[in-house]
């Protein structure tokens, strides 16, 4: 919506109408993950072909997101928007009534499909409804859908899956879409300077870019599971990958309408802000995986609690995102987003030093601290990423934005998962390395634990083995234990890094001009005598 051509609606409910579906379609990407086990279970299938629920929503949420920019200018970005929220709200009624796994594969990449849209068309009307003065608080209402919707998925999932059933998660998004439908069709217009696409469907680089995203993410999300690139499964994904995103690259470069026009990173601010938002995704989701992990496998929390223990990082988003967002607007936004990172890396320095005595306190604050630290990072960078960009140029800025978080976010979850599982392995054989017969703890050990088994009615030779099979899982706690630290560690180094790219960011805010004091009397009497001698010239020659 155009402030000007539309100076009647309040911006703040145009904010709430785009901002219901947004966060609905956020929360979709995480809140079927606790419920895998159950879906599996109910359908009849295995937890591995479970997986592609998730994974087929990611793989066609991927392929249609960096296409919104230009499909918004196709068809007109409010037609657009209705259709997407419709789309979303229907495929998740068919989800929820889905009687195989097969239907419920297929309904899923139609959710992908219709929701990839509504993170950037949102953030675009957000930017385009606020003046450049209010920014910040525009990102600031963005960021409370993308913080937190990632964050409160898993424990809602949990929650309604122990008490309900994995169908009502997607049936509550009927009254949410409805109600965001019934809101933009009244409150969100087309901009003036929308222009309907006219030239040809560029059918080439929209093939590309399925090829190459689709081909990605399954490489992404497979790979850990298939042992990578040993796997003729992942080798033959991963060569289409970069078949169809090389290709894609050149064939937008060179084509007059492309379907994603990658000009846009000309712009070193912005390119610069991609690059950063690719980081902060893959921190934020990879550290959302690896926690509820340590703490299921590790401290024995159920998967509910574990979701829950995320929950005062949502709180830390939501109690200074205002904040973040009107000191974006008053301030230089690249401070901000200084603080956001040295914070960023305190706090997962801090969980590096977790162990397997840590408790519920030890947990809770880095957590509350790492969701300042979020609302520090993203609201600031999303203002200076976009502030040179032009406002027609804005829905395909967003769309690339958004698409390398997720991607971002995606390769993290991959790459420290598998970080995680190399690491635990080498820790292992280190561990069992210095367990022998002969060293004097370790016998100290097996023999008290073979005497608390032996007390218990078992036999010595029973006793003696199950020794040892405790020994070996303690080993296996301990390992995995020291991975997670060095996990947390490199997340924590990767804040550092990204510091010195944000003075490749632009302030969007410019310098006041410092203006020329008045004129003395002296001057002014000075240049009345020169113009009075400049005409007595031209009078007499």
């Amino acid at each position: 919506m155009d402030g000007e051509a539309h100076a009647g609606v309040n911006p703040w409910v145009v904010t709430f109408s785009v901002m219901l579906a947004t966060f609905m379609e956020i929360l979709d990407t995480t809140v079927v993950n606790v419920s895998i086990p159950h879906i599996a279970g109910n359908l009849a299938a295995t937890i591995e072909e479970g997986t592609w629920v998730v994974t087929s929503y990611l793989v066609s949420n991927a392929i249609i997101l960096p296409m919104s920019g230009w499909l918004a200018n196709y068809i007109g970005r409010k037609k657009l928007l209705l259709t997407c929220v419709a789309g979303f709200t229907l495929t998740s009624l068919f989800c929820g009534l889905a009687t195989s796994l097969p239907a419920l594969i297929f309904f899923r990449v139609l959710q992908g499909l219709t929701g990839g849209g509504l993170q950037p068309l949102a953030q675009a009307i957000l930017l385009e409804t606020f003046p450049e003065q209010k920014h910040g608080q525009a990102m600031a209402a963005f960021g409370i859908g993308i913080l937190l919707a990632p964050i409160l998925g898993p424990t809602l999932g949990g929650w309604i899956t122990d008490n309900y059933s994995w169908r009502w998660i997607f049936y509550l998004n009927l009254p949410v879409g409805v109600l965001s439908l019934l809101m933009m069709n009244r409150f969100v217009f087309d901009p003036p300077y929308i222009r309907r696409t006219q030239g040809r469907v560029d059918l080439w680089g929209i093939g590309f870019l399925a090829l190459g995203l689709g081909a990605l993410q399954v490489v992404l999300d497979t790979g850990q599971r298939k042992d990578w690139f040993s796997s003729n499964y992942i080798r033959f994904f991963a060569t289409f990958c970069v078949i169809g995103l090389v290709s894609l690259v050149i064939r937008e470069l060179k084509t007059a309408n492309p379907v994603v026009d990658l000009r846009a990173l000309v712009n070193r601010s912005f390119s610069a802000g991609v690059f950063l938002i690719s980081l902060l995704g893959f921190i934020l989701y990879s550290s959302l995986v690896l926690l509820p992990i340590y703490l299921q496998t590790l401290l024995g929390y159920p998967a509910y609690n574990a979701g829950l223990a995320l929950s005062p990082r949502g709180l830390g988003s939501l109690a200074t995102t205002p904040l973040a967002g009107y000191l974006t607007s008053k301030m230089d936004p690249r401070k901000l987003l200084a603080i956001g990172l040295v914070l960023g890396s305190l706090t997962m320095f801090s969980l590096s030093g977790l162990n397997l005595n840590a408790g519920y306190w030890d947990i809770l604050w880095p957590q509350v601290f790492q969701g300042v630290a979020l609302s520090f990072l993203f609201i600031p960078l999303m203002a200076l990423s976009m502030a040179g960009i032009p406002k027609e140029k804005m829905g395909n800025a967003t769309s690339i934005f958004n698409l390398m978080r997720n991607i971002g976010g995606s390769v993290g979850i991959a790459i420290m998962t598998t970080f995680l599982a190399r690491r635990t392995q080498m820790h292992q054989n280190v561990l069992i390395g210095k367990i022998t017969a002969g060293n004097l703890k370790t016998a100290e050990m097996l023999q008290g634990m073979q005497g608390w088994f032996h007390t218990n009615g078992v036999d010595q030779y029973v006793a003696s083995r199950r020794a040892w099979a405790a020994l070996y899982g303690m080993v296996q706690r301990h390992a995995s234990m020291l991975s997670f630290v060095e996990a947390f560690w490199v997340m924590g180094v990767l804040f550092l890094i990204m510091l010195p790219f944000v003075l490749l960011l632009r302030n969007p805010r410019p310098k006041p001009q410092l203006q020329d004091p008045p004129p003395t009397a002296e001057q002014t009497t000075q240049v009345h005598e020169e113009s009075q001698d400049e005409e007595l010239f031209l009078v007499h020659g």
